[in-house]
């Protein structure tokens, strides 16, 4: 099974931006459809992007089309996120998972997580 571990995570003024990296150990991260979700408080958890195994291709939730962009590191067996014009609804918890086969976007059909990394974004 693979493991993930999320970090980037930090406290930003609105505008700003910042990478998330999701590690995996265990096995091949180009193997696995990974995508990133986000948790606030008192919401549910929700997609933000994905990138799919093998060729690589990407999708994005609304919210963060045109400010996010998903990539894959196979030297380096990570994912990043990278995130830009960062705004105070952007705040929660980013999390990884990864599933064995195409992309999706229930979180539902993830059966591998990492622990979260907190992302606050300040006005």
């Amino acid at each position: 099974q693979v493991q993930l571990v999320e970090s980037g995570g930090g406290l930003v003024q609105a505008g700003g931006s910042l990478r998330l990296s999701c590690v995996a150990s265990g096995r091949t991260i180009s193997d696995y459809t990974v995508a990133w979700f986000r948790q606030a408080p008192g919401k549910e958890r929700e997609f933000v992007a994905v990138i799919t195994w093998g060729d690589g291709r990407t999708d994005y939730a609304n919210s963060a089309q045109g400010r996010f962009t998903i990539s894959r590191s196979n030297a380096k067996n990570t994912v990043y996120l990278q995130m830009n014009s960062l705004k105070p609804e952007d705040t929660a918890v980013y999390y990884c998972a990864a599933r064995i086969s195409d992309w999706s976007t229930s979180r539902l059909e993830y059966p591998f997580w990492g622990r979260g990394t907190q992302v606050t974004v300040s006005s």
